[in-house]
């Protein structure tokens, strides 16, 4: 039986609020932690740290399990939080506390990071210098208690908080797999791939699944995956494919949207974290659930071609 060795990893990507989701979702992460860390004051607080006196920059620090979740993943992870080519902060984020840096532990995590920083400046994908500093560990003092776990604490203000800073738009801009991309937009029409790498929303009743009644599966357009079935759909009157549940709720997230001045909940596919539409609470019993989809976030297999299809082990659900 492998006993399991932990190890830190301390990061600084600006606010700490946005670097605790990304880490914490992941498989061998044990704990995420907000506090602040390569400054001179013992204990600061989050006042003395934004009074910009103390040298301190706000950042997390990762337990994690190596043999699960490698520190070099937690360093490509890393990247893909930050704009590493800003140097007076990170976003709407302005002065020292806020600036980027990787705080190695160990001889082994310098080098990585360093290697790492090497491969970035070398790909391309920024037209400036990466200026991510990399700094030996000192003293992490804890934040607040309030500070800790914010994107759980306060979901809405989050969400709000990254959209408006500019930190997501820059992440979706900057670190998209371009080849992944050119293969999609070849492989889908123009209303799917907006639909789901967009957030595009179709027009109701002019749409290819709205009324389809015939028995069969759902599939992500993007991935394949079985998202609902025939057996939940149900006419609800709004002119897009509506069901009660999703076949496997581990498929299916749910994210907040606060765009158009509205607050509801996205539903995207877990594994090709495509767009599909919304859910809402005004749906039938069981469930008393609406799942409105997009129908170009969908494909339809029939019943009569699940087997042909690779889709055998779901005709159980129409016995």
């Amino acid at each position: 039986m492998r006993m399991s060795t932990h190890e830190i990893a301390t990061f600084a990507g600006g606010c700490f609020w946005c670097m605790v989701k990304p880490f914490d979702e992941q498989p061998g992460i044990i704990k995420v932690v907000s506090g602040y860390t390569g400054g001179t004051v013992e204990n600061p607080t989050y006042k003395q740290v934004c009074s910009e006196t103390t040298g301190h920059y706000e950042a997390v620090q990762i337990t994690f399990d190596p043999a699960v979740f490698s520190y070099q993943t937690l360093l490509d992870l890393f990247w893909q939080q930050i704009d590493p080519t800003d140097a007076g902060g990170q976003f709407y984020d302005r002065g020292d506390s806020y600036r980027t840096a990787i705080f190695y532990h160990s001889e082994e995590q310098r080098e990585q990071a360093e290697a790492s920083k090497r491969a970035l400046e070398a790909s391309g994908r920024f037209s400036k210098p990466i200026v991510t500093q990399i700094l030996s560990a000192g003293p992490f003092y804890e934040a607040e208690e309030y500070h800790q776990d914010y994107y759980k604490k306060n979901p809405f203000r989050y969400k709000m908080y990254r959209t408006g800073s500019g930190r997501d738009k820059f992440i979706k801009t900057h670190w998209k797999d371009d080849k992944s991309e050119q293969e999609l937009r070849k492989r889908l029409t123009p209303i799917q791939y907006e639909v789901t790498q967009n957030n595009a929303t179709e027009p109701p009743f002019r749409n290819e699944f709205w009324d389809n009644k015939a028995e069969g599966l759902y599939v992500d357009i993007v991935s394949g995956i079985p998202l609902f079935s025939s057996l939940d759909k149900f006419d609800s009157g709004c002119g897009w494919p509506s069901f009660t549940k999703p076949l496997d709720e581990e498929e299916v997230k749910e994210e907040l949207d606060v765009t158009h001045n509205m607050v509801r909940t996205e539903v995207r596919s877990a594994t090709a974290d495509s767009h599909l539409g919304h859910v809402f609470e005004d749906g039938p019993e069981p469930t008393g659930l609406r799942y409105c989809i997009n129908s170009a976030a969908l494909r339809f297999i029939p019943k009569s071609e699940m087997e042909k299809e690779g889709y055998g082990k779901y005709l159980v659900l129409f016995d």
